[in-house]
């Protein structure tokens, strides 16, 4: 299967996805693509609705910046700090550290683009051709 692929604005990120039944059906939902409108909280982390339950496998976590988890089946989130819960670990954003994490994702909310395939968050968006 293609790699999935998270972007944020026009910068993919670099990501170590986990070999799990939830990145599976992550990947199988988003498809050609799929933006998320994240939301800051807790001052560690973004949060952002999927819009469906994903198979999960929670387990208590310490996340550390740059960890992706899956929240209560149906919420993706992406840290920039750290914290202890019952998560389904998705993936891990290589490539930055700590302050670019925080630079990215702890000034404001973000939309994320989450494609199969795509290069980035405006080529996933674009429709499909069908000439």
């Amino acid at each position: 299967m293609d790699e999935l692929c998270l972007s944020v604005g026009d910068k993919r990120l670099s990501i170590e996805w986990e070999d799990n039944e939830s990145v599976d059906a992550l990947k199988d939902l988003v498809g050609y693509g799929m933006n998320i409108n994240m939301s800051m909280y807790g001052g560690f982390e973004q949060v952002g609705s999927i819009g469906t339950s994903l198979p999960r496998n929670d387990s208590q976590t310490t996340t550390s910046p740059g960890d992706i988890v899956l929240y209560s089946g149906n919420q993706i989130v992406i840290f920039y700090g750290s914290n202890s819960w019952a998560y389904t670990r998705l993936g891990k954003i290589t490539g930055l550290d700590e302050k670019e994490l925080e630079d990215t994702f702890g000034n404001g909310d973000v939309t994320i683009s989450l494609s199969v395939g795509a290069q980035t968050a405006s080529e996933a968006a674009k429709p499909l051709r069908t000439d």
